[in-house]
């Protein structure tokens, strides 16, 4: 998208970067919280998305992702990482104040937004999961047992049955295609225990997507945070067949309409 902008802004860990996709009059605002390994960039398409339905959307690329500062992929504490996203929240009230705010994340941004809707709860309208890494999810401890993190990198067919979708990521200079660190998934195990006891989030709806055949995060595993995170408002979206990244899938038309739909319920209370 030609008019996306960038701001650049002092995170936890260094310099953060941050990108606002513009809109000259909104009904709200979308924070787009990405994945492990990746970047806010490659969240273009539901930017748009989320733009064409009256969102003025923001997103930070986290620290060691993308084109913000630190080690790349080290995460060290999620909780840093969870005030970051409030930092680019700040940036996004202060130039709409009094919008309501929704919350997209993804994977590892699922588990980042998860603690942020417990941690922020009252400044959110609605909160989105897509595949996302809470509840049981046993990767982080069987590497950790591991005397050296196999350098295994993400397997680009789990994205999507999509192979462009696959192809794009493997030449994407700014996605990750290295092993997984220590630090990170130290953290991982950390902060899925925090949302874990952090509490439900009340009546704060909640939307969440997955597919059926998501061998990086397994469905499973998933259900059972969301089931502990959800206040009770909570609709739920499982498409058969359907990898890892749903906003990429051969089915990303019906995905889009089921946020979309979802927003228009929640907005218009």
């Amino acid at each position: 998208m030609a008019d996306a902008r960038e701001h650049v802004l002092t995170g936890t860990r260094g310099t953060l970067t941050a990108r606002e996709w513009p809109h000259a009059r909104p009904r709200y605002i979308a924070l787009l919280v990405h994945g492990y390994g990746e970047h806010i960039g490659r969240y273009e398409e539901v930017a748009g998305v989320l733009r064409a339905h009256g969102a003025v959307v923001f997103g930070p690329d986290h620290t060691g992702h993308g084109k913000s500062a630190g080690e790349r992929v080290v995460i060290e504490d999620f909780e840093d990482v969870v005030t970051d996203v409030h930092a680019v929240a700040d940036l996004a009230r202060a130039a709409h104040p009094g919008l309501p705010v929704v919350m997209v994340g993804h994977s590892m941004g699922g588990l980042i937004a998860a603690r942020y809707a417990q941690r922020y709860r009252g400044e959110l309208t609605a909160l989105v999961l897509s595949g996302p890494v809470i509840g049981a999810w046993e990767l982080p401890g069987r590497l950790l047992g591991l005397d050296e993190i196999p350098d295994t990198p993400i397997s680009p067919a789990a994205l999507s049955r999509d192979p462009a979708v696959g192809a794009a990521y493997a030449a994407d200079p700014l996605v990750w295609h290295g092993p997984m660190k220590r630090p990170t998934l130290q953290a991982f195990v950390r902060t899925l225990d925090s949302v874990a006891k952090g509490g439900d989030v009340g009546p704060l709806p909640l939307l969440w997507l997955h597919g059926d055949d998501d061998r990086l995060v397994p469905l499973a595993g998933s259900r059972i945070g969301v089931e502990q995170l959800s206040g009770g408002s909570l609709t739920e979206r499982i498409y058969p067949g359907a990898r890892h990244e749903v906003f990429q899938e051969a089915n990303k038309a019906e995905v889009f309409a089921d946020v979309t739909g979802f927003l228009d319920k929640v907005i218009a209370r």
